[in-house]
């Protein structure tokens, strides 16, 4: 259990296209400290950076851009169709990624912090947050958002959908629950109860803390 002065920390999670940005954007306004480890994700593979070589080497030349930038969609389109490159991926990144979440949650401080991790069921850091906040939707709603953001036909839009986490998985693993596939004023006053939830625990009422 995590000692009583520091923050709380939630973890944010939820399917592709759930709405992840959308909420943490929402907790950033009413002051949360946030952590995505999205951002993070492209940090650590920065022109420069030891993983951009290691993806260089695993994967060939064809994943990095003439600028020397990642080439995110065709990364993006190999591991949603090869398993075993999906893996070599993870095996390059994650450790990174979890560390540099580890030291970013140790400096931001605050009542709460709030940690989003798209991949929780499978991370490690699921062991690190206290509660665990999924944003749900149901799939018709991911397949649309997919479609109107970088989906190119809804056969790929489902393969993506097909290749993450189950949608019950993840409520399996939930403490708290957005419900996001409705208007933007309901999700609202949903992140707007939690956060007055959160805030006003500041790392005291034990109860709220999963068990480690």
């Amino acid at each position: 259990m995590q000692h009583a002065k520091k923050p709380l920390r939630v973890g944010l999670t939820g399917g592709i296209a759930s709405g992840k940005s959308t909420v943490a954007d929402m907790f950033r306004a009413l002051g949360a400290a946030v952590i995505d480890t999205d951002v993070i994700a492209r940090e650590v593979v920065a022109p420069g950076q030891p993983a951009l070589d290691e993806i260089r080497q695993a994967f060939g030349d064809s994943m990095i851009r003439k600028d020397g930038t990642l080439d995110r969609n065709a990364m993006r389109q190999l591991v949603f169709t090869d398993e075993a490159a999906r893996r070599e991926l993870e095996a390059i990144l994650h450790p990174r990624i979890q560390a540099e979440t580890r030291r970013q949650a140790e400096d931001a401080g605050g009542d709460y912090q709030l940690i989003v991790v798209p991949l929780m069921v499978e991370s490690s850091l699921k062991s690190f947050v206290d509660r665990i906040l999924v944003v749900d939707c149901d799939a018709d709603t991911q397949i649309r958002r997919l479609l109107a953001r970088d989906a190119e036909s809804e056969k790929q839009a489902r393969r993506i959908l097909a290749a993450q986490t189950s949608r019950d998985e993840r409520l399996a693993i939930a403490d708290d629950v957005i419900t996001n596939d409705g208007p933007l004023a309901d999700t609202k006053r949903q992140v707007a109860a939690l956060h007055k939830r959160y805030a006003g625990l500041k790392g005291h009422d034990q109860d709220i803390y999963r068990p480690k």
